[in-house]
């Protein structure tokens, strides 16, 4: 049971560090590799798709070398990390670039929500005054942005 918890734990925390590195480092020293998401090029892969080894390589890490020493904490944590980068590749992926086409016509608020944040993070081109850093909690002001043009859906 305290595995479990472990790894729910560390996957909440992901979006505490997915955040910062997203704001810091993505959008500081490792422009480079996150600029052709936001300016993009030709091609189905970006430079940015590099993060994806940067955050799986911790979690194989953790639980390969964490089995091999019978370390279940050591697993628990890299599980944690797996589960959150799944969610982020379902999300950030599918679900708001598309890049995968499975939920192009969504109704739910939550995706609505998320897309317009994530829509008002991509506006920014370049590093700086960007906004929206999160990935899976969406800020009150994206909610109440998706409650105010459905009120205004229902209103026409």
């Amino acid at each position: 049971m305290i595995y479990i918890a472990i790894t729910l734990l560390v996957f909440g925390a992901m979006e505490g560090i997915t955040w910062l590195t997203h704001k810091y480092v993505m959008h500081g020293f490792l422009w480079y590799l996150h600029e052709d998401h936001h300016k993009p090029t030709k091609g189905f892969f970006e430079k940015n798709d590099a993060f994806f080894l940067i955050f799986a390589i911790p979690s194989w890490l953790c639980i390969m070398l964490g089995s091999m020493a019978q370390n279940y904490v050591a697993v628990s944590i890299g599980a944690g990390i797996a589960m959150y980068g799944f969610a982020y590749f379902l999300v950030h992926e599918i679900i708001i670039h598309q890049r995968f086409k499975l939920f192009t016509k969504s109704n739910n608020k939550y995706i609505k929500a998320i897309r317009w944040a994530h829509k008002m993070h991509h506006k920014h081109l370049d590093k700086e005054e960007g906004e929206s850093f999160g990935m899976l909690i969406v800020a009150k002001k994206y909610w109440d942005k998706v409650k105010r043009d459905e009120a205004f859906q229902q209103q026409a």
